[in-house]
């Protein structure tokens, strides 16, 4: 597969994005709005190209300071949000203070000369139902939020000030180095990151971006006698690279556009212009005399990779063309006669993507990584040599305007109608756009692809020779001479030459026949999905949405089967029919992934849910495709093997999880019925082989019941004949009774559990469950867990420094309430935070006698705005609708009634919940290394169903 473009996150990685701050940017501009008196004197109006269906208005400006902004008003938003992207991160880091740019990430959220407290930001935001974060990569660090639009300015309040006069408060910086480290330590087993310190190794030493980007209490020490102290240096650092000159901010937020500048300006305005400029970086990312080179690194987990790599022109500096994409598109491509496809079929891959990684502005590097199974593990040198048996093809024969032509259209389309995100994503890919491209390109650079450029990519395509090739293989089996120095990896070097002989039968893609041409817009809106077939075996819901202006479609069908999670052997067998099904299909269905038809299959507690999303038109094509091939499919032992080769590393892999998920994991595994442990699974897997699918698919479909929805821009006859044809197909003849459902359990009398895992840190999951499933209780617990978020994460994360993972909130497992405490630490006993705990439960409650109804509303508000928050997506939209009616909500408004209650909980019934709630009911997990995992199936087996209890 191509590779995506990286969602924000605490990691590096490549943006398709150009570098250039445009002349456009220094000007006053708006779109689909009337000109206001602009914040400068301005030449020329440039407006931001949107999508023909984005009736949002824009507007962009320029502060005096230099910082540039741009506005979006959708009347429509139910959240304000807001993006600052900063041109500096983790490469800029002097040398003698490895992850500075993060710390001082970090410091800015911890008091300013207005709001010197240090939870003042995130304690209105938890008041007034915001979220909050922020990410350090290496040319950017990134701040953002989302907030009631009614609190955005006191929001732009507080962190207008991080970046106008943070306190760099000195009681906090021990803290926060601690916080720091924790985070070190949480993410040292993870792989991807031991893989980036390995390749840190093989790259240019020279070159900024290949240092430790993270930090820790070794590289973030206090400073020897006589330099300037680590304070100083943080202060330093800031003043000489946060400026005004290299921020950008971006607004989304319901308010006109007017407002919105007024509000923007008269904060960010006393912004520092320190005459800054966007940091270049011109030092080579790979020395290229030290290729080609080769390495092995032992993995954590049990799976087997290799990503060969290329230094090439970062694609920024071309993204009109997209060279880069291109040839992403024909050696990441995974259908018939593709790498993947050729390595499937012998048996030695069972994933593979291609793209761009490393950006630095100047330089990449261009990527294939392919998922080994251990016989493709023994073959490196063959594959190898069918790669570039590959792009010998592409060059002789790839370089077409045809392909080019498709690719463009496909990608038009997807901007045609191009659905918003939540305001909070659309901020964040603003913000970070309008450092990189010119304004008008800010929407519409991920698509925007010119006219075919024979000469370009194949400036591109030269790069990916034998002789500038850097492989890296990982793999559990592997024993190093060397050791990566920030996270633990053992690896050794290798050469990287082969003369193997590349398999036979690799080709090109063919013509994509699954485009869709009917782009019509259907106009009929339904306001809530109707029972249009209601049978002894099938149920068939529908509804007709024209909202989100996309004349798309979003299936779900879920085949239920009595037995379908009865044993750990039945539910394993699920997964596997559901895994074959998906698997089968990959060569033949990539196409219509490509075309924007998009399928899979997941095994559940009551059978396999199929699910579509897609274009209106050629839809039916696919579903009858997949509906062909789950009845009439050959499963042969090759695709069998992959499938449960594939689960069994997944499930064998489940121990190296993050800790904080599988305690998570353990306690819904010990509170759910019937929810099976990844340990289960994977003992029952162990001897199933393809007879034993092919008699479960036999048995499975011979004995369904059938429920479908379908949600979006299609007419009720087109939906009812296309769900009719799926059932007719399959049969349905089971009744709703016959099928099991999933039942929360009581928590009394549950001992304490702890996960199987490998992680060496220690961990404290405090849960604390409602007496029942009733609307009231879920009411009271929403509310309540709102009001802890704020004060346990400064108590024991900022004040008690426990570690990097602490959070608190409404944690509901189904429709059953609960509030869920936990804390990650590396270096505090498990015992000792729970002690911890207690003491924040038992303050508490103190604080909840003091409470008066005039302090909970922000609260209970909060909670109400985030039950009635919009649905951004079409699929967001069914994924919530198929959620309710697997819930029983066939009126689907308990999130309405949920909200309503949320709004009329009181002060006196919180105090009344809260000695029940923090004395009955109450599960703990925990882990120090080295103990022994729970038997959680045996320890809960004696736990009853929670009552429903709607009084």
């Amino acid at each position: 597969m191509t590779k995506p473009l990286p969602a924000p996150c605490r990691q590096p990685g490549h943006l398709l994005a150009w570098l250039v701050v445009a002349a456009a940017l220094l000007t006053g501009l708006t779109a689909r709005a009337e000109t206001p008196e602009p914040a400068v004197t301005v030449d020329e109006v440039v407006s931001p190209r949107v999508s023909p269906h984005d009736d949002r208005d824009y507007r962009a400006l320029t502060l005096d300071n230099g910082l540039s902004v741009l506005l979006v008003s959708d009347p429509e938003a139910d959240k304000a949000a807001a993006s600052l992207n900063v041109d500096v991160g983790s490469a800029h880091d002097p040398e003698d203070l490895a992850g500075l740019a993060h710390f001082l990430e970090h410091m800015l959220f911890l008091g300013t000369d207005t709001y010197p407290e240090s939870d003042a930001y995130q304690g209105y935001l938890t008041r007034h139902g915001g979220n909050h974060n922020a990410f350090t990569a290496p040319l950017d660090t990134n701040y953002f939020f989302d907030i009631e639009p009614d609190a955005l300015a006191g929001t732009l309040d507080r962190f207008s000030r991080f970046f106008v006069a943070p306190l760099f408060n000195a009681d906090r910086l021990e803290s926060e180095r601690n916080v720091v480290h924790s985070e070190y330590q949480a993410r040292i087993q993870d792989d991807g990151r031991r893989s980036n310190d390995v390749l840190d190794q093989l790259l240019n030493p020279a070159h900024p971006a290949t240092g430790f980007s993270v930090g820790s209490r070794e590289t973030l020490a206090d400073r020897p006698e006589g330099e300037p102290s680590l304070r100083e240096r943080v202060i330093d650092f800031y003043e000489s690279h946060y400026d005004a000159n290299v921020m950008h901010l971006a607004v989304v937020a319901p308010q006109p556009l007017d407002e919105l500048e007024a509000l923007v300006t008269e904060r960010f305005d006393e912004v520092p212009d320190r005459g800054l400029s966007r940091p270049t970086i011109k030092v080579p990312l790979i020395e290229e005399q030290s290729l080609p080179r080769g390495a092995r690194m032992q993995s954590v987990r049990d799976s087997q990779r290799v990503s060969f790599l290329f230094p090439v022109p970062d694609p920024e500096t071309a993204y009109p063309h997209k060279p880069a994409d291109y040839l992403a598109h024909l050696l990441g491509h995974e259908g018939e006669g593709s790498l993947l496809a050729v390595l499937r079929k012998a048996g030695w891959a069972d994933g593979l993507s291609a793209g761009v990684t490393r950006g630095d502005g100047h330089q990449a590097l261009f990527a294939v990584d392919i998922s080994l199974t251990p016989e493709g593990a023994e073959q490196l040198e063959r594959i190898q040599a069918s790669l570039f048996a590959n792009i010998d093809r592409i060059r002789e024969s790839g370089l077409q305007e045809w392909r080019h032509d498709e690719e463009a259209r496909l990608a038009e389309q997807q901007f045609r109608f191009q659905q918003h995100g939540s305001p909070q994503s659309d901020a964040i890919r603003l913000a970070m756009n309008l450092s990189r491209y010119p304004l008008e390109d800010v929407n519409y650079a991920p698509y925007r692809m010119d006219g075919f450029d024979r000469e370009l990519i194949g400036h591109w395509l030269d790069g990916l020779r034998p002789d500038r090739l850097l492989r890296l293989y990982s793999g559990p089996e592997v024993e190093g001479d060397a050791v990566s120095p920030w996270f633990d990896a053992p690896w050794r070097e290798v050469t990287a030459a082969s003369d193997a002989e590349p398999l036979a039968g690799i080709a090109l893609p063919a013509p994509n026949h699954y485009i869709a041409s009917n782009l019509e817009l259907l106009d009929h809106q339904d306001e809530a999905p109707g029972l249009r077939i209601d049978e002894k075996g099938f149920e068939f819901w529908h509804m007709a949405d024209a909202t989100f202006n996309t004349p798309k479609a979003e299936w779900r069908f879920s085949l239920q089967h009595p037995a379908a999670s009865r044993e750990a052997r039945e539910a394993a067998l699920s997964r596997l029919l559901a895994g074959w099904l998906v698997d089968s299909l990959n060569e033949t269905l990539y196409p219509a992934r490509l075309a924007g038809h998009h399928f899979e299959a997941y095994a559940h507690a009551r059978g396999i849910t199929l699910s579509f999303s897609g274009w209106r038109d050629r839809q039916d094509r696919l579903i009858g495709r997949v509906i062909t091939q789950l009845q009439e499919g050959k499963i042969d032992a090759a695709t069998f093997d992959r499938v449960h080769y594939g689960l069994q590393r997944e499930w064998r892999n489940a121990p190296q999880d993050a800790l904080y998920l599988q305690a998570s994991r353990t306690l819904s595994e010990a509170l759910v019925r019937p929810v099976w442990p990844t340990d289960a699974l994977l003992e029952a897997s162990r001897d199933l082989g393809v007879e034993d699918l092919r008699d479960f698919r036999e048995r499975f479909l011979a004995d369904l019941h059938l429920e479908a929805m379908a949600v979006g821009n299609l007419g009720t006859e087109l939906a009812e004949r296309e769900a009719r044809q799926v059932a007719d197909a399959l049969s349905p003849a089971l009744t709703t009774e016959a099928i099991a459902e999933l039942t929360p359990l009581q928590a009394n009398d549950l001992p304490d559990l702890t996960p199987s895992t490998t992680r060496e840190d220690s961990l404290a999951l405090r849960y604390l469950q409602g007496p029942d499933r009733s609307l009231a209780s879920q009411a009271r617990l929403a509310v309540l867990g709102q009001l802890l978020e704020t004060p346990f994460y400064q108590r024991l994360r900022t004040e008690a420094q426990l570690g990097y993972v602490v959070n608190a909130g409404y944690s509901p497992m189904l429709d059953a309430p609960g509030i869920s405490l936990l804390v990650q630490s590396p270096d505090t006993p498990s015992e000792a935070i729970q002690a911890r705990i207690d003491t924040f439960l038992d303050d508490f409650r103190q604080r909840l006698a003091a409470l008066g109804d005039d302090d909970l509303a922000p609260y209970r508000q909060a909670v109400h705005d985030a039950l009635m928050q919009r649905d951004t997506s079409l699929s967001g939209r069914t994924n919530r609708l198929w959620r309710a009616l697997a819930y029983g909500d066939t009126d689907f408004d308990r999130h309405r009634r949920l909200a309503k209650r949320a709004l009329a909980v009181t002060a006196d019934e919180l105090r009344e919940t809260w000695p029940a709630l923090r004395d009955t009911a109450v599960a703990r997990v925990s882990f120090d290394p080295g103990d022994e995992p729970s038997d959680v199936l045996a320890l809960s087996r004696h736990l009853t169903p929670l009552p429903r209890d709607e009084s």
